[in-house]
């Protein structure tokens, strides 16, 4: 059984609170693309996971929170708010925040796979 494209977001949050790299990479379509700035994204598995791991660097946690899902047959438009806390290098502790525009696409067994991810896209 499909689930909500939605689910996306949770099973990111829950990969991403364990620390496990290649299960968030398992969340994103070959050839997909991130965001990383303004004018810069990288496409494809090596570069997203060097993205993604600049976030798992920062040894937080995040929580997300499913702004938006518009679902048009195997495809979707997500958006979420998410926060970030944790300690910085400097033994301070810190909360960064933003608010994301994702396309996901549903798969033949059902998942909901990212094709772009904007982690600042709906700032």
């Amino acid at each position: 059984m499909s689930q909500p494209p939605e689910s996306a977001h949770r099973l990111f949050e829950d990969r991403f609170n364990a620390g496990d790299l290649d299960g968030m990479l398992a969340l994103y379509e070959d050839g997909a693309t991130f965001v990383r700035g303004a004018n810069d994204y990288v496409t494809g598995t090596a570069a997203l996971g060097a993205g993604l791991q600049a976030f798992l660097g920062t040894r937080g946690k995040i929580r997300l929170e499913t702004r938006y899902a518009v679902q048009h047959g195997d495809l979707a438009l997500l958006s979420n708010e998410w926060t970030l806390t944790g300690t910085g290098d400097d033994g301070q502790p810190f909360t960064s925040t933003g608010r994301t525009v994702e396309v996901v696409r549903r798969q033949p067994d059902g998942r909901w796979l990212y094709v772009i991810d904007h982690p600042w896209g709906a700032d």
